[in-house]
């Protein structure tokens, strides 16, 4: 067999190949049509938690629809997303309301009183219904701490609009939080720069 005549065989076995991976997926694809609100989670303890959800609130931009953001433990120094959000008023609400991790401020009761009133911000977008998504950073960091009931927040999360979307973020999410959720992503950490002494970076962490 000729050079030129294999060629022509695998691609044709190529095709083959590729029109049956179609038709399997179109399958699958056709038996897909509902439409839901869901309960998205992002833990584990790599890098890009908070990243995955942020460019979800990019994609929601470009699809015109009302997001709220809250950020719990985070709000003690200018992000990049912030700048960018506070770009698009009509459909982000970007809200950073921590005051750093708990070793910053050293005061249980007042970590305690900036996770709740962070909780009731998001409870607020959760309960209005001119937002699409709703993002709750780093709230399994305060549930895991216990500045907020779980029960509570497992209540509010699950009894919100059908067609909402609310990302919840942060390392060591609940397992009832696991259970209830339609979608969860562990980060796995394989590398990461910090550990060979590099900073946090803008544009990188920040």
């Amino acid at each position: 067999m000729d050079a030129e005549t294999k060629a022509l065989e695998d691609a044709a076995r190529h095709s083959e190949k590729m029109r049956k991976k179609q038709a399997a997926h179109d399958k699958i694809m056709a038996s897909k049509t509902r439409e839901k609100g869901l309960l998205i989670v992002h833990t584990g303890k790599g890098k890009g938690k908070t990243s995955a959800a942020l460019g979800m609130v990019v994609r929601a931009i470009g699809h015109g629809m009302k997001v709220g953001v809250v950020q719990f433990v985070k709000g003690a120094m200018t992000t990049g997303e912030k700048l960018v959000f506070d770009a698009f008023p009509e459909n982000v609400e970007f809200k950073p309301m921590g005051e750093g991790f708990t070793w910053n401020t050293q005061d249980r009761a007042r970590d305690v009183a900036a996770a709740r009133l962070a909780w009731e911000e998001v409870k607020r977008m959760v309960a209005d219904t001119s937002y699409h998504m709703v993002v709750a950073d780093e709230l399994n960091i305060v549930l895991r701490y216990d500045y907020l009931p779980l029960d509570e927040v497992l209540a509010t999360l699950t009894a919100r609009d059908e067609m909402k979307h609310v990302i919840v973020t942060g390392r060591n999410a609940p397992d009832a939080l696991v259970e209830a959720a339609d979608l969860v992503t562990d980060m796995t950490m394989i590398k990461h720069p910090f550990r060979s002494g590099v900073k946090a970076q803008k544009g990188i962490e920040f």
